[in-house]
């Protein structure tokens, strides 16, 4: 440590008043303190952010309760700091259904991927919706199987290459792409059903707004609330972070256009 002389003048640093600061970035409170295992370039990490953001700002972390689903978000209960359990493959809506009966007071949200959602998980998913069931899903579809090696998803794009269809989707075989959140839409217990992107910062901004919107309707005990975000996988699809963001808006929205397919009126007011 070094040391002044004693006839050298000692200078006072007038710090800028603290009062004055302001944050406008920090991590959520409701995320972990961990790194993720996701790959580079997988939106994942952005859907996770913004979950954990709404649920700041809404101030319900300590009543919130994430039900996670088997795929690439399977350990997304070690980076949500609320109460979390993990349901069998696809089974996330009937486990949530279970959670939320047992204690309607809490803010109960599943997060899933299409191949959880869409396939295995679609008769849980449709019922728990036609139920009416008190609960939000956030639905990340990545057009992909991407935890077990790149298969054909029933979200999977008309002509993609995947391992399980290498030579393409072939429309006679396997039939076209499901469009989960138009499908939830029509029924009468869904009521707020959504599709949003996550390939550049303007559409982020825009899924943000459309999760905090599912969860007013739940905290509203209106209904069941679904946002479906498009999703990229870089690894899966052989491309670069960079040019998986432009497949989905080259892509995957002119497969899965954005836009709100049913929103309950109470809920009109919270979209502005």
């Amino acid at each position: 440590m070094a040391v002044l002389p004693a006839n050298e003048p000692v200078v006072e640093v007038a710090y800028p008043d603290k009062r004055c600061e302001e944050v406008v970035y920090e991590r959520p409170h409701a995320l972990s303190t961990v790194y993720t295992h996701y790959c580079p370039g997988c939106t994942h990490g952005i859907a996770h952010r913004l979950v954990a953001e709404v649920i700041d700002e809404l101030g319900i972390r300590e009543d919130t309760i994430l039900v996670a689903s088997v795929g690439c978000s399977v350990f997304a209960y070690n980076y949500f700091d609320v109460d979390a359990c993990e349901a069998p493959h696809g089974r996330a809506p009937a486990m949530a259904t279970g959670v939320k009966r047992v204690h309607p007071n809490k803010i109960v949200f599943t997060y899933q991927g299409d191949g959880d959602l869409a396939s295995i998980g679609m008769g849980e998913i449709i019922h728990a919706a036609a139920r009416g069931e008190r609960l939000t899903t956030i639905f990340v579809n990545n057009a992909i199987y991407g935890m077990t090696g790149g298969q054909m998803a029933p979200t999977s794009l008309t002509g993609q290459v995947t391992t399980s269809s290498p030579f393409g989707r072939d429309l006679r075989l396997t039939g076209a792409p499901i469009h989960m959140a138009e499908l939830l839409a029509n029924l009468n217990g869904t009521v707020y059903a959504v599709r949003r992107s996550l390939h550049d910062a303007r559409h982020v901004i825009q899924a943000k707004k459309a999760i905090k919107t599912a969860f007013e309707a739940q905290i509203q005990g209106l209904g069941f609330s679904i946002v479906e975000l498009l999703s990229s996988c870089p690894t899966n699809w052989g491309m670069t972070p960079n040019e998986a963001l432009a497949w989905v808006r080259d892509s995957m929205v002119p497969t899965y256009p954005l836009g709100d397919f049913k929103v309950a009126t109470e809920l009109a007011p919270a979209r502005k």
